[in-house]
């Protein structure tokens, strides 16, 4: 069986070294970044040489392609898709249109990344931002600034999403809204009352907690937690992430490598795993830090296995075609959410 885990390559291609490693450990699937992303024809390469090295031709492969400034896959190669924001802004003109826009603009992100051979599109991101926030971290990234609003938009861009041939991922349980820096480089905390989280950051995973896979975050969340981040939290993971928000799908870590964490890349996947996340997102990892990482690997199995297979069989084929007039049709949509 595979490794709860996800890799990258260091390069844009797989070196020899890469390749026997991921023959060795077999992990259960691999995420693409920019690097990976020169155009469409290397990236249906690529997705052919990672699924080739583990023998599974159904391998998820996940990219972070939200729109806006996060983009693996960037102009002007690609098309340009509007920031999550874009839809909030949409939302106080006209509900009804935001939900069409919304869905539209799912589909052709799905129809984007599946096209090339990628089957997870690690969004929509659910945060609700509060008036503090780290700009950097959420920003546009966030739909709007209402539980209740967020939903709505993310429901549509899944469902599009899934027309699209790609899966989503809800990210980052139980809520990155309230962080006063980035992950990336230090340990967010957060010291808002647990009546306040419930109320607002947990709402919208909420309303959406039987999507079949989901990304936790590297914060600090000191009514529940003070001590470790929710990523290696058993307290967020299970009474929070399962059981308040009620959440049962595949759980991803958030990227492993980041600053937040402390202790050595073996530390982190253990704990992360001892915490109840299902699989360990092992992005950006030197070939050293890859061999690290190989002892502390677990079988993706048991629960985590069943959860893992639940959340492929969504995956559906898309209608092919040409995509010039639904591209046509979403700028128009979003227009006035622009002016």
């Amino acid at each position: 069986m595979p490794t709860a885990a996800i890799f990258d390559c260091e390069g844009p291609r797989l070196s020899s070294e890469e390749r026997a490693f991921f023959r060795d450990v077999d992990p259960w699937g691999f995420i693409l970044f920019a690097r990976h992303c020169e155009s469409a024809d290397q990236i249906r390469a690529h997705c052919d040489e990672l699924r080739e090295c583990v023998g599974r031709e159904d391998a998820p492969i996940l990219i972070d392609q939200e729109g806006g400034r996060v983009a693996r896959m960037k102009p002007p190669v690609f098309p340009a898709h509007p920031a999550p924001a874009v839809f909030g802004e949409l939302w106080k003109l006209d509900p009804k249109k935001t939900r069409e826009a919304a869905e539209l603009n799912g589909y052709l992100l799905g129809r984007l990344v599946s096209d090339c051979g990628v089957t997870v599109d690690c969004i929509p991101m659910l945060d609700v931002p509060q008036i503090d926030a780290d700009p950097q971290v959420i920003g546009d990234r966030a739909y709007a600034k209402w539980p209740d609003i967020i939903t709505a938009i993310a429901h549509a861009h899944i469902e599009g999403l899934k027309k699209g041939g790609a899966l989503p991922v809800i990210k980052h349980l139980p809520g990155h809204g309230r962080s006063l820096c980035d992950s990336h480089h230090d340990l967010p905390r957060v010291g808002a009352k647990k009546r306040d989280l419930q109320s607002c950051d947990f709402e919208p995973f909420r309303s959406l907690r039987d999507e079949k896979m989901g990304m936790t975050a590297h914060i600090v969340y000191e009514a529940y937690d003070a001590e470790r981040p929710a990523t290696l939290s058993p307290v967020i993971v299970n009474e929070v992430i399962r059981g308040e928000i009620g959440f049962d799908g595949l759980l991803f870590t958030d990227d492993l490598k980041m600053k937040a964490l402390g202790g050595a890349i073996p530390e982190r996947i253990a704990g992360a795993y001892d915490a109840g996340c299902d699989v360990a997102l092992a992005c950006n990892f030197t070939m050293d830090e890859k061999k690290q990482s190989a002892g502390a690997l677990r079988d993706l199995a048991g629960r985590s296995a069943e959860r893992a297979k639940a959340a492929m069989a969504d995956l559906q084929a898309p209608e092919r075609g040409d995509t010039s007039e639904a591209y046509e049709r979403l700028n128009a949509l979003i227009k006035p959410a622009l002016a």
